[in-house]
């Protein structure tokens, strides 16, 4: 037996009840610390709190109760020892970055990633001296071939946004060991409800919990969780440069934590009937998603996730103005590029979320012109499948 009771405890239950700490009022629901400092008892004691020889708040730039909560309860939901939660997704591979390589490093990242992740590698971490080197995520010779002897890390997301490429993470994780580097996972996709990438082999993941975590898409905010000494480096920058959760966006976050694996499964099982539907429509030209059978990443999908998200996408026939057509004929649909919300979302990835990279590295990375991602929410299927049908008779 334990002391823990959270020791063996499952998904959902960690999912309400992890890294909550009751104040002196007796309260049930988590409460929202809206304090930018804390008093101290002595001089001493602040002087201890601001060396760290003693824990406690110092100042909610880098300590506040309800971001900690929040912190314990996504490390404990991930596996992980400790997290660090930002003030945005990117801010939360930002961090990472800045904590944990310099100038002269090298990093492997997957070229199917957020088309932001990719801009801040090649536009600003190339400024001070991190070089890296894009590879198909699916092509494992393509990774053994990028590693030099200054490489320090790897970068990846799986499933990758917007293909929904699967990628090996135990296989990634021997191969990054191997040579004494850190592999990191963006798991914005599936969230620890769906995959722990950290029990997979991951040294560290990362989230926007904008998305997911969320699930209603009221807050911006990110999460970086994995071992505790790394997590320390991530903490040191967060209090040094401030790229802060705020106490609200914390507290939203563990709203939305309560509920995480009821609406994975839900946005899960309406992703597959709807990407069913779109495959055998004659005007689909192609369905990313790893749900289904014919995906090249399925039977890996099966192996190391317990769902295939809510994200797909997939290729009318025609171009960019066929794909604009299908997008402004939706009635229900919001036409955003947020995801991860109850409300189902549509968008033009080549130019939106991906607009801002170059035409042969949208080609490389499998962004066309007839390109449409869908992020299903939890309205009835029926409903998103007679929009859809709208987006087709347009054609």
């Amino acid at each position: 037996m334990t002391d823990d009771p959270f020791a063996d405890a499952g998904i959902d239950t960690l999912a309400v009840r992890a890294g909550q700490v009751r104040t002196h009022e007796g309260e049930h629901g988590e409460p929202i610390f809206t304090t930018s400092s804390y008093v101290f008892n002595s001089a001493e004691e602040a002087a201890a709190r601001f060396t760290g020889e003693q824990p406690g708040n110092v100042y909610s730039r880098y300590t506040n109760p309800t971001v900690r909560m929040f912190q314990d309860r996504i490390a404990a939901l991930e596996g992980g020892e400790a997290a660090v939660a930002t003030s945005s997704g990117m801010a939360a591979i930002l961090s990472t970055c800045m904590a944990l390589l310099k100038a002269g490093d090298h990093v492997i990242c997957s070229r199917s990633v957020f088309g932001t992740t990719t801009a801040l590698f090649t536009r600003y971490m190339q400024k001070f001296g991190v070089e890296t080197t894009f590879v198909n995520p699916t092509d494992y010779s393509e990774w053994e071939a990028a590693f030099k002897d200054n490489t320090q890390l790897l970068f990846l997301e799986t499933p990758s946004n917007p293909l929904c490429d699967v990628v090996d993470i135990p296989r990634l994780a021997d191969m990054a060991h191997s040579r004494d580097c850190l592999l990191v996972v963006d798991n914005c996709f599936c969230t620890p409800a769906l995959q722990k990438p950290l029990e997979l082999g991951a040294d560290i993941v990362v989230h926007s919990a904008t998305k997911y975590l969320d699930g209603q898409g009221r807050c911006v905010g990110g999460v970086v969780v994995g071992p505790a000494e790394p997590l320390n480096d991530v903490l040191i920058f967060l209090r040094t440069a401030g790229p802060t959760m705020s106490p609200f966006n914390a507290w939203v976050f563990l709203k939305g934590l309560e509920t995480l694996r009821l609406r994975m499964d839900a946005h899960s099982a309406n992703a597959l009937q709807i990407a069913e539907w779109l495959d055998a429509q004659d005007a689909i030209e192609r369905v990313f998603y790893a749900g289904l059978p014919a995906h090249p990443g399925h039977d890996l999908a099966v192996k190391q996730q317990r769902g295939f998200g809510g994200v797909l996408s997939f290729r009318v026939k025609g171009d960019k103005a066929a794909a604009w057509r299908f997008i402004d004929a939706t009635q229900i649909m919001s036409l955003t590029a947020n995801l991860g919300d109850a409300k189902t979302t549509i968008v033009h990835p080549g130019t939106t979320t991906h607009g801002r990279l170059s035409d042969e590295d949208k080609a490389q990375a499998g962004i066309t012109d007839n390109l449409i991602r869908v992020a299903v929410g939890l309205e009835d299927p029926k409903d998103l499948i007679a929009d859809l049908q709208r987006g087709i008779d347009a054609l």
